[in-house]
């Protein structure tokens, strides 16, 4: 059996977390606590309700459209978020992913299972949010420190490859 997701609102047809319309899934718990973050309520690791994989890819699958994941962080309940991430992938939609960590911190397993999660996440948007370099008008960003990253071209070049928007 898998272990519960602590999420803490499901958005369905969003235009602003990703290309497209998308499911967007927050995830309670946040330790960057940035100044300025708009998500402030998702900080706390106990927000929110327990949901299951099956309770999510229902929603999934009603709405039909992509996916991301964001917060809080995803991160921290990397290893509860691979199974979900997993039939999201077989289910043939695409994931993105905001996290405070920088992409290069990822790789190092910041939190146990980061790894076994990127292999199923095609776009991580990565860095904190920075007020001082808030940039209303990037796209699918919050502060130009922040970068939107191809996963799976990153991993299999060995280096940090952007998407261009």
């Amino acid at each position: 059996m898998n272990k519960p997701l602590r999420v803490v609102r499901v958005i369905e047809g969003t235009s602003v977390d990703g290309p497209g319309l998308r499911t967007s899934i927050y995830f309670a718990g946040c330790a960057h606590r940035c100044p300025g973050c708009h998500n402030e309520p998702t900080w706390d690791f106990a927000a929110g309700d327990n949901f299951s994989v099956e309770q999510l890819m229902e929603k999934i699958s009603y709405n039909g459209f992509d996916v991301t994941f964001s917060g809080g962080d995803p991160i921290y309940q990397a290893e509860a978020v691979i199974p979900l991430a997993k039939a999201i992938k077989a289910a043939g939609y695409n994931i993105w992913c905001y996290t405070g960590f920088t992409f290069e911190e990822l790789l190092e397993e910041p939190v146990q299972g980061t790894r076994g999660l990127l292999k199923y996440i095609d776009a991580v948007v990565d860095g904190p949010f920075v007020l001082a370099l808030r940039d209303t008008e990037l796209l699918f960003r919050g502060s130009s420190n922040q970068r939107v990253i191809d996963v799976h071209e990153s991993l299999r070049r060995g280096e940090t490859v952007l998407l261009d928007f």
